[in-house]
């Protein structure tokens, strides 16, 4: 997303999401989240206490945008990509609707991350061979190495 009107926007319905919640989208927990609107990647907190350096002037530390980034998936504002301990924006936040179990397709060579939904049906019957092979899903999170059309 690098349209800035879009970015905005999507910034005020997380703002309003959040005041629905009863918590405060701050200064700092915009400038991350708009790090991650305005990157085709996932971020680790490090590159996003970089690009709030560069591009907000806003020295926030690692451990604080850890913090954020903990806030912001709390929230379902952000999805943690748990193989490659980066972060994304959610694809929904301006949506109305109900989406379907949030999965990952990550380019294996130029990390371009898309999200995409997949039927609830279709984990129930992942989650009935798991429970088959004697196991327990702890989350439904898929993250699908793949090649993007660019790189193909």
């Amino acid at each position: 997303m690098t349209n800035k009107i879009s970015v905005d926007l999507v910034i005020d319905e997380a703002e309003k999401r959040c005041g629905e919640q009863g918590v405060r989208l701050t200064d700092k927990r915009k400038q991350v989240l708009s790090g991650l609107l305005n990157s085709d990647m996932a971020l680790s907190a490090y590159e996003l206490a970089d690009y709030c350096r560069t591009e907000h002037g806003n020295t926030i530390p690692a451990m604080s945008v850890y913090r954020i980034l903990d806030f912001l998936e709390s929230q379902d504002l952000v999805h943690k990509l748990n193989l490659a301990k980066k972060y994304v924006a959610c694809a929904h936040i301006t949506c109305a609707h109900e989406h379907g179990i949030p999965q990952f397709l990550i380019c294996g060579n130029c990390q371009r991350v898309e999200e995409i939904a997949v039927a609830k049906s279709m984990i129930k019957a992942l989650q009935r061979s798991v429970d088959l092979a004697g196991f327990h899903l702890v989350s439904p999170q898929l993250e699908m190495n793949c090649l993007c059309q660019d790189c193909l």
